[in-house]
């Protein structure tokens, strides 16, 4: 990733920052990591101040105002880490986090205090430790790798780490999440898509969040994984001035969809420090969803969720259509354009 945009200077020369911004933006810097790719870097227009890629990996000297209500560690990671790279939350499946640098650091990561440069990869003791706790749990039936960007492995030790999950009986499910197929499409090679095919189900989960960034590049990317018989699926974040649209939510959608990516889930920004500028009310959120059921289709439409802080888990918190209507177990039902009906309907005509 030698070609990445990392130091303020260097946004200073790409037109991604006016230059009497670079001595706040250092500051910023300092703090948390940056990283351009060139192929994000083509996407941003200079001349809009709310470009919504921009607000995405550019520095912004907001990030060092730090709200009562945000984490460190947001969703409670660290709290359900028996051994280094491992994170067991949930009972039939755990993270495994091989390594923690990314070829774009997003400036609303939840995990922005522990990636970045210089934040070491698993050793080789390390690593084989993490797979034989896997190995000694029966109850974890998916594997996840994340990190930091498990994508950017070699692809020999991506291949190393499948076949050692391949040989673990309990493990049915290997998922990928990973942001390369959109910030550096061209890492996605034939030679990595082989290395992730095994007899068991794998998925890769990519990052996109705004339609301009579903290019011919990473449509080809897609396609090299779709090729290779592995199902994608996707995560977005619902962001302030990036997303917070219904209509970027559409095309979003229905580009991922039309690349054979299905929307998985739409996550309600988590409580980093620093990001408070990125995130949305999440009254607005439910709203946002609502607004899109009736409008795209059913393939289109992620679940909306929210990672409770303190590690109590992920929640779905999109609109609910269903109340119940009383104490005879009727129910009052909201259809897609906001009305409601009986059900069990008393009369066919109007319910």
């Amino acid at each position: 990733m030698s070609d990445a945009i990392r130091r303020p200077a260097e946004l200073v020369a790409a037109g991604l920052i006016a230059p009497e911004r670079e001595a706040e933006i250092a500051a910023v810097a300092a703090r948390y990591a940056v990283a351009i790719t060139p192929e994000i870097a083509a996407l941003i227009d200079p001349g809009d101040p709310a470009d919504p890629i921009a607000r995405q990996f550019v520095p912004d000297a907001r990030e060092l105002v730090t709200a009562p209500e945000e984490r460190a560690d947001p969703i409670g990671d660290h709290v359900f880490e028996p051994v280094k790279g491992i994170v067991h939350r949930y009972a039939d499946r755990v993270l495994l986090k091989p390594l923690h640098v990314c070829p774009v650091y997003c400036r609303f990561c939840f995990r922005r205090e522990d990636v970045g440069p210089g934040s070491a990869a698993l050793s080789p003791a390390e690593l084989a430790a993490a797979l034989g706790y896997i190995r000694a749990h029966a109850e974890i039936w998916e594997v996840i790798l994340s990190g930091g960007d498990p994508f950017m492995l070699s692809v020999r030790r991506l291949r190393a780490i499948v076949r050692a999950l391949e040989a673990i009986p309990h493990v049915a499910v290997i998922r990928f999440h990973t942001r390369v197929p959109v910030v550096d499409p061209a890492r996605v090679t034939a030679a990595l898509a082989a290395a992730l095919k095994t007899e068991k189900a794998v998925y890769v989960v990519l990052h996109a969040n705004h339609p301009r960034e579903l290019t011919p590049a990473v449509k080809a990317a897609a396609g090299r994984l779709v090729r290779a018989g592995i199902p994608l699926l996707s995560q977005s974040v619902l962001l302030h001035g990036v997303n917070d649209d219904a209509a970027t939510l559409e095309a979003l959608f229905r580009g991922l969809v039309a690349m054979r990516v299905k929307p998985y889930y739409l996550h309600h920004p988590d409580l980093a420090q620093g990001t408070a500028h990125l995130r949305i009310d999440l009254a607005a959120g439910r709203e946002l969803v609502r607004r899109l059921r009736g409008r795209v289709s059913g393939l289109c439409q992620p679940a909306y969720v929210l990672d409770l802080p303190g590690g109590h888990g992920k929640v779905p918190v999109g609109h609910c259509y269903a109340r119940e209507a009383g104490a005879s177990g009727d129910w009052r039902i909201e259809d897609p354009a906001g009305k409601t009906h009986s059900y069990p309907p008393k009369n066919f005509l109007t319910d």
